[in-house]
């Protein structure tokens, strides 16, 4: 799975959102700096995450984002897609034909099961993984999912 850095930057500056106490506004510029991104930037990648739900803007002096809903009610699966897609199986065998129109295993290919079955898990894992679960620290995070996976 390739990560964009659009998928990235917008998954940080959301956590800036959600780790703000419920209902504060947090301004484009503070996302920025604690970020060390532009303010174009961030308030490009708001405004996606915006046009999907996930937040919307205050107007104002005092002006900036919120979460619309509470961070343990956010998907990754959700983030992903306000930001980019994960690859799906037919963008895959579509995208890597050699020299052909058209894959040569097109009608009968066992790696787009493989590619298939890969996709799935990952969307399926994005979807059950909520932005509330990516508070604590690394370590914490990383335990938690080694065990949801059953590596522990």
């Amino acid at each position: 799975m390739k990560i964009t850095a659009q998928e990235e930057y917008g998954l940080r500056c959301l956590l800036q959102l959600a780790r703000a106490p419920q209902h504060q506004v947090v301004g484009v510029k503070e996302i920025a700096a604690k970020e060390g991104l532009s303010t174009a930037y961030v308030e490009k990648l708001l405004r996606l995450l915006a046009r999907a739900g996930l937040v919307h803007s205050i107007r104002g002096m005092r002006g900036g984002y919120v979460l619309n809903r509470p961070a343990s009610s956010v998907t990754l699966g959700e983030v992903v897609r306000a930001l980019g897609t994960v690859q799906t199986t037919s963008h895959i065998c579509q995208h890597f034909t050699g020299q052909q129109d058209v894959c040569v295993h097109f009608n009968d290919c066992g790696i787009r099961s493989v590619w298939s079955g890969l996709t799935t898990y990952i969307q399926r894992f994005l979807d059950e993984t909520m932005l509330a679960d990516l508070f604590e620290s690394e370590y914490a995070v990383s335990d938690r999912l080694a065990k949801r996976l059953g590596h522990v």
